[in-house]
């Protein structure tokens, strides 16, 4: 079992990566927005959400299926960059693994 002591420290060290990204998550603060920055979402790295800005011009009680369109919107793009800046995290964290297929 020559290879052993490898696989053990190349785990150690996906584990160590998975910890610090966690870590970055929880840190990261993302802004989502809609109708031309009417509706600012804010969420964490983990999609939580921490804050919703809403423009009084967009709120209408005659229209309220707008505002909630809007909204989901605003959090959808925030979701967004959330996926991008993992995808871009993780890429750079699989350049220095040799795993073949797993990135």
């Amino acid at each position: 079992m020559k290879g052993m002591p490898n696989l053990q420290k190349m785990l150690k060290g996906a584990k160590e990566m998975q910890e610090k990204l966690q870590k970055e998550l929880a840190e990261m603060i993302v802004e989502g927005s809609s109708g031309g920055g009417m509706v600012i979402v804010t969420i964490d790295g983990t999609k939580l959400p921490i804050s919703i800005k809403i423009d009084p011009e967009v709120v209408n009680k005659e229209d309220v299926e707008m505002l909630q369109d809007l909204i989901l919107a605003a959090f959808n793009d925030a979701g967004v960059k959330v996926d991008e800046s993992v995808s871009e995290k993780m890429g750079k964290l699989g350049m220095g693994l040799n795993i073949p297929g797993l990135f």
